[in-house]
């Protein structure tokens, strides 16, 4: 497809003066909890930290500035199925672009995949070869970002949302094949198109290779499982479960069996919502023990201005109970599960316990994951935390580069 075929009128994105005047009310109007002894983050958010975070917010962060940048890019609301999905778009710079869809993940917003976008769409302005370029299409999930509100849908989860981006690309934008990418829940409903819509893909690349049915089990909450700790495993490593277990076992409980009732706080409080996903950007990136230096004070939020505006948190947090509540079902019984040619990228800080970079992929080869993929590229990185493409953009751009050469 030419970009002069794009038939879409895009839509800038644009935030009322109203909502923001009452956003930098409501952060000035905080009601602050006592945080005593909670210096070392041990009970959480460090109120330190987030008041001086707030105030900012409040104060001087410019959104406009952030709209600014965002509206370099071709944005678009459609309805796929009487669902609002919004996308922006950089059109391929090379003599035959692929369309690629990226699809984000929690606490994530389409922005973070803004590190990667021009060179992906145009790897000839940044010393590629322009043969490789993609026609990059980054959607927000549904529930997500400006692809609100989403009340009659309240049962939205991974692989329903891979249904509609397939709907999305092939019927509403006219693709009769493309790639797509993703990480986190991204990597799922990019794992589910590679799944049931293999044969209309020129392959995927995910920033993790977890099982489609990771959410399916009976205690999907519980990020152990309920398995007990051995007691003969070195204390080191028994120290770096726990570390992990500690990491994700709030998020995944809350999101999967209460979302709706800490999403009352955090829809009426912009510094409770701020407290709650700052604490999954601080334990998750590879920030060397300051979140600054993967995110600054702006970025963070220009990311949290943008589910706050859109009031997608309730909406954004019910995907993790939805794809326990609706569990994931094959849709054929091949081998491999995700027959689509297959790209993965590993990061050093989310190494299994125990695990270097070095043995990373041949780990993950003798593990029961790795007979689901149809994998064809490996990566493991030293650097880098959960945001993948964001933390380390240039790895994450040659390693999807890698995954699509000889399958264009």
């Amino acid at each position: 497809m030419k970009p002069s075929d794009f038939a879409l009128q895009p839509s800038p994105i644009f935030v009322s003066e109203e909502l923001l005047a009452d956003l930098r009310h409501r952060l000035r109007s905080t009601r602050w909890p006592l945080d005593a002894g909670n210096d070392d983050w041990f009970y959480g958010v460090n109120r330190s930290y987030l008041e001086g975070l707030v105030d900012y917010w409040a104060n001087e962060f410019d959104w406009r500035k952030s709209e600014k940048a965002i509206n370099a890019y071709e944005h678009y609301q459609v309805e796929v199925d009487g669902v609002p999905v919004h996308f922006m778009r950089k059109p391929g710079v090379g003599p035959n672009p692929v369309p690629l869809i990226l699809s984000h993940g929690w606490p994530w917003t389409f922005w973070h995949w803004s590190k990667v976008i021009d060179p992906l769409a145009d790897p000839g302005a940044f010393g590629g070869d322009p043969a490789e370029a993609f026609d990059v299409i980054v959607p927000s999930l549904p529930g997500f970002g400006f692809s609100t509100p989403l009340p009659n849908n309240p049962d939205m989860n991974f692989w329903k949302i891979a249904d509609l981006w397939h709907t999305l690309m092939t019927d509403v934008l006219g693709y009769a094949k493309y790639a797509a990418a993703g990480c986190d829940v991204g990597a799922l409903v990019t794992g589910q198109l590679g799944h049931k819509y293999s044969g209309e893909l020129y392959a995927i690349h995910i920033g993790s290779a977890l099982k489609l049915s990771f959410f399916s089990g009976e205690r999907a909450w519980d990020f152990a499982g309920g398995r007990p700790l051995p007691d003969n495993i070195p204390a080191n490593i028994r120290l770096q479960i726990l570390e992990v277990d500690r990491r994700f076992a709030s998020h995944l409980a809350v999101h999967v069996l209460d979302p709706g009732t800490l999403a009352y706080g955090l829809s009426d409080s912009p510094a409770g919502m701020l407290a709650w996903i700052l604490e999954r950007w601080v334990k998750w990136s590879d920030n060397k023990g300051n979140i600054e230096n993967v995110f600054s004070k702006d970025d963070l939020l220009t990311h949290a201005t943008i589910y706050w505006v859109n009031n997608a948190i309730e909406t954004s947090m019910r995907i993790y109970a939805n794809a326990n509540r609706y569990p994931w079902t094959p849709a054929h019984h091949r081998s491999p599960v995700i027959e689509a040619p297959t790209g993965i990228t590993f990061v050093g800080y989310e190494n299994p316990p125990g695990i270097t970079t070095g043995n990373r992929v041949q780990h993950f080869l003798e593990s029961d994951r790795a007979p689901w993929y149809n994998h064809v590229n490996i990566a493991a990185h030293d650097e880098g935390g959960h945001f993948i493409p964001w933390e380390i953009p240039d790895k994450w751009v040659d390693d999807l580069r890698r995954t699509f050469r000889g399958r264009r």
